[in-house]
């Protein structure tokens, strides 16, 4: 292992970002407030589901320090111990072609964290969740969904992994662009052929049966124009009693997904309040604008890559001695990963922007506010949202607004 440059900065990325995500929940916890809320959320808790809402993030907060600080400890031992070179190494004398070495190194490097992972992963769903009755998730399920999304990490990560790969190795010095380009494409595919063939892997749809709230919701796409090719009822109930509601699909192909936990615990108003808020994203084009700030990243990242994947003391830094693509990528990944979290804070904000936005032309679609205002407090209540995140909490990880300014905005609107 070589101590140059990159060593240190690879150092300070690792333990720096650590030290962020741990100052930020540190922040969150004293942030939180014992007394009961006023205002619009006075009839949110009462003191003792406030006070067990609070409890649960204590519990969430705890459980992603302490996870978070077991993963930092573990690939620094791994790192610091010479992992990567005896990885390295065992892969070049088990495999002679340089993407099958590539992608035998991400796979075991996969399934070693996953493997580490996964005590965490069960702890969440089984003693976590189900303390404060979310999981209704069954250890069979558990395990059929570990198993499918392994098999399909492994085969569209791999797939990916290698054409970045074979790029690179083969392509010449715009092979940078050309990698860029067919992520673009394999992105804009994924987004038609998931909601279709991956999503029904773990989630049952059903159609919407015909009834007062088919009627409503129907009538509501038709009065906000817009076109509608199915609406479903999704599963959700079998993994958690949190709810969700999103809509897939472009043009005349669009479809509306609505969980039964959401059909079950809201009246039709909410969920028409709900449906014209996820219209909403559709009507203000927050979906491509997201794309193509996605697009741009991706560009920026994958011309930086080409300036540092073939640096020998970059991967000397990782204790690689013989330089490779593979080794190159996974090195820059780490890398990049300040500049990537940099760029994330712009789109979180940019997504909680579009939020706003949404919320109002719900509100305007509906004929008022406080169908959603009504609709967004019962999913807080149902999922013990803190309504008191520290600031740093939210620049660097919320994609949605605290639910006191999300109803404040709606209240300003109600004014007008």
């Amino acid at each position: 292992m070589e101590y140059n440059i990159y060593f240190w900065i690879l150092l300070a990325t690792v333990v720096g970002l650590w030290l962020l995500d741990l100052v930020a929940d540190v922040l969150n916890l004293r942030h939180m407030n014992a007394a009961l809320p006023d205002g619009e959320l006075a009839d949110l808790y009462d003191a003792e589901r406030y006070a067990r809402s609070q409890e649960y993030t204590r519990e969430r907060t705890r459980f992603a320090i302490a996870s978070g600080a077991f993963d930092v400890a573990v690939f620094l031992a791994f790192w610091l111990c010479g992992g990567f070179g005896m990885l390295d190494g065992f892969v070049r004398t088990w495999l002679q072609h340089p993407v099958l070495q590539g992608l035998a190194f991400a796979g075991i490097l996969s399934a070693g964290l996953g493997a580490l992972s996964l005590p965490w992963s069960i702890y969440a769903t089984f003693v976590l969740e189900e303390k404060y009755g979310f999981n209704r998730t069954t250890p069979a399920t558990f395990v059929l969904d570990l198993i499918k999304g392994a098999a399909l990490g492994a085969v569209l990560g791999g797939a990916a992994f290698a054409a970045v790969m074979a790029f690179f190795m083969y392509a010449g010095p715009w092979a940078w662009l050309y990698a860029w380009a067919a992520m673009v494409a394999a992105g804009a595919l994924f987004a038609f052929v998931a909601p279709r063939f991956i999503m029904p892997l773990f989630f049952k749809f059903t159609p919407l049966p015909a009834g007062e709230l088919s009627d409503r919701l129907h009538a509501l796409c038709e009065r906000l124009r817009f076109p509608v090719r199915e609406m479903y009822v999704v599963d959700g109930s079998r993994r958690s009693s949190k709810a969700n509601a999103f809509f897939t699909g472009f043009g005349s192909n669009r479809r509306i997904a609505l969980f039964d936990t959401l059909i079950e615990e809201h009246p039709p108003e909410e969920l028409e309040g709900i449906l014209a808020h996820e219209i909403g994203h559709d009507k203000c084009l927050h979906m491509w604008k997201m794309a193509a700030v996605s697009v741009a990243q991706s560009f920026v990242m994958f011309w930086i890559l080409s300036l540092f994947i073939t640096s020998p003391q970059l991967q000397a830094a990782l204790g690689i001695a013989t330089p490779s693509v593979y080794a190159g990528l996974f090195a820059f990944a780490l890398m990049y990963e300040p500049v990537g979290r940099l760029l994330a804070i712009g789109v979180t904000a940019l997504s909680r922007r579009h939020e706003y936005e949404a919320d109002a032309y719900a509100a305007r679609g509906i004929g008022g506010p406080r169908p959603l205002m009504d609709a967004l407090k019962r999913l807080s209540r149902k999922h013990l949202a803190n309504l008191t995140p520290h600031p740093l909490a939210v620049l660097l990880r919320a994609s949605h607004p605290p639910l006191a300014q999300r109803l404040a905005a709606l209240g300003r609107l109600k004014a007008q």
